[in-house]
């Protein structure tokens, strides 16, 4: 298999030796190993420091999208009432998702490159008096890092359950879950954690918990039975140590940095590429500066290239960059900055080749 020596997807990252080392210790069994529970709580408590909050948090086995579905799947009924706010692939996903349970979704979409129109937030929750609302904090196929604190005051005041994907902004950028209010907050371990995608994290408000006793569903990826389970040393299903282990590396790497030293490398990275790529005459996706994501940057497509076109004469340099999803598909490419990827001279490489790429 082919590598590139400039990798700058946006995600799964590239993941540093020192996490990858932790896959070839060998361990017991979690199910029966105190250590795997000690070790289990401790991300836990690293987990809440980096998520500021004091709620539940669950690490299960299995990429992000275990827990979205998982967190739907435990907290909504068929005939609830679901808010979806979208700017992109994964915010109207988890509409579709809920929607696929079931439930009424309603839709407050925004524009392209935009956020959506706090006016009409207000008006939809006082008029569709959801049960829950869904939002993405990092929209990854756009580049969007949407203002989840300044529209949390209104959804907390609505009642509804509030659930939020954080997967590709959390740990590169600020995550605040008990201030914003956040009941079900959701989780990968493959963008700003630098791991592989084999982890996904779940925090759980009390009202969340009590949502999901009311459900009580039962699949594989249900949340209730990890209610407690290292306290209880009671597994669901047999645990990933290897992961965990990995995980415990790059959490305390994280907190050793220190938080904003990780969200000032993250900005200070993304600007400088987003101030390349205006220089090479090429337009962000993003309409306003002020929503382009620290951790992801998109980029329009220039005139008389195709994706694949591009895609291929980057790899050619040996640079790998993404493209991107549903309607986005073909006019946009991605630069992924994040986690170990969130690094300036690796950022400066790749924006050289892009440069010659484009001749510019």
């Amino acid at each position: 298999m082919k590598t590139y020596p400039i990798p700058l997807v946006p995600g799964p990252v590239s993941v540093p030796a020192k996490f990858r080392e932790a896959y070839m210790t060998d361990f017991g069994s979690s199910d029966l190993e105190k250590d795997f529970y000690d070790l289990l709580k401790e991300n836990q408590g690293l987990l809440k420091k980096i998520l500021k909050t004091e709620n539940s948090v669950t690490i299960q086995s299995g990429e992000a999208m275990l827990v979205l579905w998982g967190a739907l799947k435990s907290t909504v009924k068929p005939k609830d009432r679901v808010l979806t706010l979208s700017n992109g692939l994964f915010g109207h996903g988890l509409g579709e998702m809920a929607g696929s349970l079931g439930a009424e979704v309603r839709y407050i979409e925004a524009e392209d490159g935009s956020f959506i129109d706090e006016s009409i937030l207000k008006c939809e929750l006082a008029s569709f008096r959801p049960d829950v609302v869904t939002a993405v904090h990092c929209e990854t196929p756009s580049g969007l890092l949407n203002p989840i604190g300044e529209i949390a005051p209104m959804i907390k005041e609505s009642g509804a359950l509030f659930c939020v994907d954080f997967v590709a902004s959390a740990g590169g950028a600020d995550v605040r879950v008990d201030e914003w209010g956040i009941d079900l907050g959701l989780l990968g371990s493959q963008k700003c954690l630098s791991l592989l995608p084999d982890l996904s994290v779940l925090t759980m408000s009390e009202k969340a918990w009590k949502a999901a006793e009311k459900v009580n569903y039962a699949g594989y990826d249900a949340v209730l039975p990890w209610r407690n389970a290292e306290e209880k040393m009671e597994m669901p299903c047999t645990h990933n140590w290897h992961a965990n282990a990995a995980m415990n590396l790059s959490l305390r790497s994280l907190l050793e940095e220190g938080l904003e030293n990780s969200f000032r490398r993250h900005r200070e990275v993304a600007e400088y590429c987003r101030s390349r790529i205006i220089a090479m005459g090429l337009e962000l996706y993003a309409k306003d500066i002020k929503l382009a994501s620290p951790t992801v940057t998109a980029v329009k497509i220039p005139s008389g290239w195709t994706w694949g076109q591009l895609d291929g004469s980057l790899r050619e340099h040996g640079m790998g960059a993404g493209g991107s999803y549903g309607l986005l598909a073909g006019k946009v490419f991605r630069i992924g900055h994040m986690g170990s990827q969130a690094n300036m001279e690796l950022v400066k490489k790749g924006m050289d080749v892009l440069e010659k790429v484009l001749g510019k």
